[in-house]
This record gives C-alpha cells, sequence and structure tokens, in this order.
C-alpha cells in the first residue's frame, strides 16, 4: 500500500523554519556604551540600516526593548534585522563620520539616501596675464586665479557671467583665441567686451574695470557705485556728456541689481537648509549667501526616505551633503537650518574638523529679520518642488502602470532598457542603453558601446552588436535582460534584436517605437509580436507619452556619446600625419595659432617662430596642409 500523498513544501515556510533567531538580549548585554555606528544586516547580508550613537547600548535598547510603540517603518526594519554589527569610535563626530562613509558605500534602504555626486559650478578669474578672463568653472579649485561662488546651478553662474559682460566688458575667450585674434570678436559687437586682444583698451582702464568686476562678483555694488560716480561728475564737468552717460546708465544697473539681491550681513558666507516631508515624499531646499548675497537655491529629493520626520531627513540631507562631497562642496563658516537637529553639536564638530576651523549649526529664529524673510521664501519654494516632484511621480506611476495593457505582459515590468544607434553619415557611431523603472531614469545603469568594424550607417549591424555585448556576460555580471525592452525603430530592428537575444539563450518580451512620417510625435507607431505587427495608439495617450519619454532620453543619450567620440576623433589631427611631429610640437602649434583652421592658414615662415619647429619640418607641414600649393 502505498503512503498517502503530501502537499508540497512551501518554500516560504521552510525559509522561516531555516532563519536563524536574532538574540536581541545578547546584543543589548554586550553592547558598549561608547559612541559609534551600528550596521542591520538581513540574513542575506545586506545592510538595511546604519545609525550612529552617542551610546551604542541605549540606542540599541530603544529599537529591541520589549513593549515599546515603533513606528511601522521601525517593525518593518526590525523584522528583516537578523544580525548587528558595531564600529566603536572615539567620539560622536567620528561616528558621524563613519556612519555618513558606510551609508555612502552601502546604499541601505532604511536611511534616507541623497545623491552625493553634486559639484557646484563657480565663475574663474585668471591670472598671470595682462588681460585676466572670467569664465565659468566646475571641478577641483586648484589651478591658479580666484573662485567666486559657489553658484546653485550652471544658469546662475552663466547669467551673472553676462551681467558682468555688460556692465564692464571682461573677455570670456581662451588664451589661445585671444594671441590670434586680427580684428575685435562678436562679444566686442554687442557690447560685451572691450577688445583688448586688438588693443581697443589699454592696461591700466582693464585692470580698472576688472576690479569694479571683481567688487561686483563679491557683492559690494554700493563701493562700485561710488567709484562710478567721481568719474561721471567729472565727465559731466567737462563737457563730455556722452561719457557721463555711460557712467549713469551703469550706476542705474547696478542698483537694479542690488535691489534684486536679498542681502545678508556684509561679508558673511552662510548656507540656508528647510526641510519639507509630506504624503512619504521629502525635498530639502538649500540657499546660499556668499559676502552678503543671496546667490540662489537647489532642491534635494532623497532617493530612498528612511525613518523619522524632517528633522532627521535634514540631518541626514547636512551630513552626506557635506561630507560625502569630496572636497567639490564648500562648506560655509554658518550653516542655517529650519529644525532643531538632534545630532547638531556632533555635526558641527565634524564639519569643523574637516573645514579647519568653527562651524556654526543653528536654527533661524521666528521673525522678521532678514534671516526670517530668507527661511520663509526657502520654506515656500521646499514646499512648492515638493508638490511639484510628487505631482511628476504620481503621472510617472500612472503610466507606468499602464504597461500591462501590452499585449505579451501580465503585469508592468519592473524595468525597461532602451537602445539607440547615433552617428554622422556612418562615422562615430555610438550605441546608448536606458535603464527605467517605475520610479523613473535610472542613470546609473545607464551604458554606452562605441561600435567599429561595421558596414557605415548599417544601423541594425549596429544595434546586434550593442545587444551582444550588454547581454553576453548574463547572470554573472547581473546583465541579463529585463522583463520588456524598448528599441528605437520598428519590425526589422526587433528581429534583429530578437535574433540577437535568441543567440545569447534569452527571450524577452519587447517592442519597437517607429518615428512616424514627418518625424512627428503624435504618428509613431508601436510595433510588437513575432512577427512583429504594428499597433498605433492615440495622440496624446499615456502609454505612448511613457514609451516616447524612455525613446527620445535613449536618443539624447547616444547623441552625446556619439558627439564626443566624433569631438575626440577631430582632436587626433591631421598634423599626427607629420613625421616629427609628436605631442608637443602639436600641442605647441595649435596653442600658438588656436587651433588648426590657423595652423592651416599660416605660411612657411609663421610656422617656424613655433618653438621646435625648424624650416624643413616648417614645409614639411605646409606641404600636406597645401597639398596644391607651391609655398
Amino acid at each position: 500500500m502505498s503512503p498517502p500523498a503530501s502537499a508540497p513544501p512551501d518554500p516560504s515556510a521552510a525559509r522561516a523554519r531555516a532563519a536563524p533567531v536574532f538574540d536581541s538580549a545578547a546584543l543589548l548585554r554586550d553592547a558598549s556604551t561608547r559612541p559609534g555606528v551600528y550596521l542591520m544586516r538581513n540574513q542575506a547580508g545586506e545592510v538595511l540600516y546604519v545609525g550612529k550613537a552617542r551610546n551604542l547600548r541605549l540606542r540599541l535598547r530603544s529599537y529591541f526593548r520589549s513593549g515599546e510603540q515603533q513606528a511601522p517603518k521601525v517593525r518593518a526594519l526590525l523584522a528583516r534585522v537578523q544580525s548587528v554589527d558595531l564600529l566603536l569610535s572615539a567620539s560622536e563626530a567620528e561616528a558621524l563620520v563613519l556612519e555618513s562613509e558606510l551609508i555612502k558605500r552601502h546604499r541601505p534602504r532604511y536611511n534616507h539616501l541623497f545623491r552625493d555626486d553634486k559639484s557646484y559650478p563657480y565663475i574663474h578669474q585668471t591670472t598671470g596675464h595682462d588681460f585676466p578672463r572670467l569664465c565659468f568653472h566646475r571641478g577641483a579649485r586648484s589651478g591658479p586665479g580666484r573662485y567666486f561662488g559657489p553658484y546653485p546651478d550652471t544658469g546662475a553662474v552663466r547669467s551673472t557671467l553676462r551681467l558682468a559682460q555688460k556692465l564692464f566688458k571682461i573677455r570670456d575667450c581662451s588664451d589661445s583665441m585671444f594671441q590670434n585674434r586680427s580684428r575685435p570678436c562678436l562679444q566686442y559687437q554687442i557690447d560685451r567686451c572691450s577688445a583688448p586682444c586688438v588693443k581697443l583698451v589699454n592696461r591700466i582702464d582693464y585692470a580698472a574695470n576688472l576690479r569694479r568686476a571683481t567688487l561686483f562678483l563679491q557683492g559690494r555694488n554700493e563701493q562700485v557705485i561710488e567709484e562710478l560716480t567721481a568719474p561721471m561728475r567729472a565727465a559731466a564737468g567737462r563737457l563730455d556728456y556722452e561719457a557721463a552717460a555711460r557712467y549713469r546708465d551703469l550706476i542705474a544697473r547696478l542698483r537694479v541689481v542690488q535691489e534684486r539681491h536679498q542681502r545678508s550681513k556684509p561679508g558673511r558666507d552662510a548656507d540656508l537648509a528647510a526641510c519639507r516631508l509630506e504624503g512619504g515624499h521629502a525635498c530639502v531646499m538649500l540657499s546660499m549667501v556668499r559676502n552678503g548675497v543671496h546667490l540662489g537655491s537647489c532642491s534635494f529629493f532623497p532617493r530612498h526616505l528612511g525613518m523619522g520626520g524632517e528633522e532627521q531627513v535634514l540631518s541626514a540631507f547636512l551630513a552626506q551633503h557635506y561630507l560625502q562631497g569630496g572636497g567639490a562642496t564648500q562648506i560655509p563658516s554658518e550653516i542655517l537650518v529650519s529644525h532643531a537637529l538632534p545630532d547638531r553639536a556632533a555635526l558641527a564638530d565634524a564639519l569643523g574638523k574637516r573645514l579647519g576651523c568653527r562651524v556654526r549649526i543653528r536654527r533661524v529664529p521666528r521673525g522678521t529679520g532678514p534671516e526670517a524673510r530668507l527661511l520663509q521664501t526657502t520654506l515656500e519654494n521646499a514646499s512648492y518642488k515638493l508638490r511639484l516632484h510628487r505631482e511628476t511621480r504620481q503621472h510617472w506611476e500612472q503610466r507606468w502602470a499602464e504597461l500591462a495593457e501590452l499585449p505579451g505582459l501580465d503585469k508592468a515590468p519592473e524595468r525597461i532598457e532602451c537602445f539607440d544607434i547615433s552617428h554622422t553619415g556612418g562615422e562615430s557611431t555610438t550605441a546608448s542603453c536606458v535603464v527605467f523603472s517605475a520610479a523613473g531614469a535610472l542613470p546609473a545603469f545607464y551604458r554606452r558601446y562605441n561600435i567599429k568594424g561595421i558596414a557605415a550607417g548599417d544601423d541594425c549591424a549596429a544595434l546586434r552588436r550593442a545587444v551582444r555585448r550588454r547581454y553576453r556576460r548574463g547572470a554573472r555580471e547581473s546583465t541579463v535582460p529585463p522583463e520588456f525592452l524598448l528599441v528605437d525603430g520598428g519590425a526589422h530592428q526587433l528581429r534583429v534584436v530578437r535574433a540577437a537575444l535568441g543567440e545569447l539563450g534569452y527571450d524577452t518580451e519587447m517592442a519597437g517605437l517607429a518615428k512616424g512620417p514627418g518625424r512627428k510625435p503624435e504618428l509613431d507607431s508601436l510595433w510588437l509580436g513575432e512577427p512583429p505587427r504594428s499597433l498605433r495608439l492615440s495622440p496624446g495617450a499615456p502609454l505612448l507619452l511613457l514609451l516616447q519619454r524612455i525613446r527620445d532620453e535613449a536618443h539624447r543619450f547616444a547623441v552625446v556619446g556619439h558627439r564626443r567620440q566624433r569631438a575626440a576623433a577631430s582632436r587626433s589631427s591631421i598634423l599626427e600625419q607629420v613625421e616629427g611631429i609628436g605631442r608637443l610640437r602639436r600641442q605647441r602649434l595649435l596653442q600658438h595659432f588656436g587651433g588648426l583652421r590657423g595652423v592651416s592658414s599660416a605660411g612657411v615662415r609663421e610656422l617656424t617662430r613655433v618653438p621646435g619647429i625648424h624650416l624643413r619640418l616648417a614645409r614639411r607641414i605646409h606641404e600636406l596642409l597645401h597639398p596644391d600649393s607651391e609655398n
């Protein structure tokens, strides 16, 4: 007699029986009372949460004490915790720095996570030149010269530069272009440069204008106005009314600029951070004040919203923004905050050690003073940005849910990858792969592929090559195809991608979005299935707008890579074909003449003026650039 059939084992029950029981009592008994950091891990060893404490035992007891009322998110965290690692530190400030580094490394899902790749732009004033320039700068401030900023975004920098050029006519061209001008450029024609390259302004007058521009960038407009008043009156006294009118107009412009800027204490550098938390979303607005001038604001949204309220979100932002910047983020001497921070003293201590001097962190008092008005404006901006962010996320999630209506999909995919090809006449072919989820774009997973060894203009061959390179390593490197692929193209492109995936042993749902007649977005057609068949969505349909957004992002990413590849190819100029021209001589030639066009227009004698270019080598260069000439 055969034994009765038994029900198949429940995998989840088996895992629950196999999971070890976390002994919180032993953890609390052995935990130190010193400052430090704790890492909570799940059964697989993944870090779920990183925290710091002045007293580790007391902090952990607040989690695991029986009968303690915990927030739902804390209970969800504790239900997954299977081990806790403790790391001791000498002080709470050191624990804060260590916590910030561990959050950056592990990206735990229960911590507040902000993007840490913010590099603020500056205005750079060069030195070591008779006519220094003002230009845009982003990156390390290790070069010679003066740096003004940081500014919240590139738009603020460029608008300030444009205004400085209108007011003081300081050049912004590169030194190589400056040295090889024979007539004024367009900036002079539109009255934004005094054309020092062709000696239309002398060094003394240019230095005076540069000094006033420096004072303007420092926010010292009153001093500039005082300096301009005397020459205006002098010009009027000698009946030079045109010059007096120019000074008058300049003073009027400066007064308009001064009224627009919200003034704080002169010479003061400070950041003001305000937070708003609503409906499971948070926004931190950062306003920058440099030398008493409000330069602007920028908003930050946590990628993962951890536990706690606005105070905890703001504290996490300050630690990650200033301690994870790697020197790219300037720490001001004073940080004004909208909420009372639980770890204010430790954060100020850690930032002070990083800056090398004391850093004050204080809450903005309520009232009608300049700080209170700036705080109110910052909070209003944070609420507005948060509302826009929430509405954008809701619209995106609603459109993403409609993907489940596509044939072959039972539910909306967790992830979509989209491919596109870009080239110019078949040259510098670049393929892109962009990644999206229900939360939006995932730029960290974007990839570009430079395609070589195919027939010029063969987009399908380039697409096949990109798909194989993307997924050939398979599960070994977590590059398996997602549930759904999108391709910029129609039936032919879909067949190519499906064949390439079949050679790799994959079978996934995919679609092609083909451009309509005249490249009109409302006429785009969707291709699905095997064999591919066309599906026309109504213009403006949310699903069509979603797929177009993903397709256009893939196109943008491919075009950017293609342009970079083409620019790199153009930099490897024809001069490399000249025997006897190495990297240093080629660099000297291009710098001396301002580019390859300048080298081409130079004669043999002019070429010999470049150090290292003798007569025989100059003739060789000229013959290569002018094969039909006779020198």
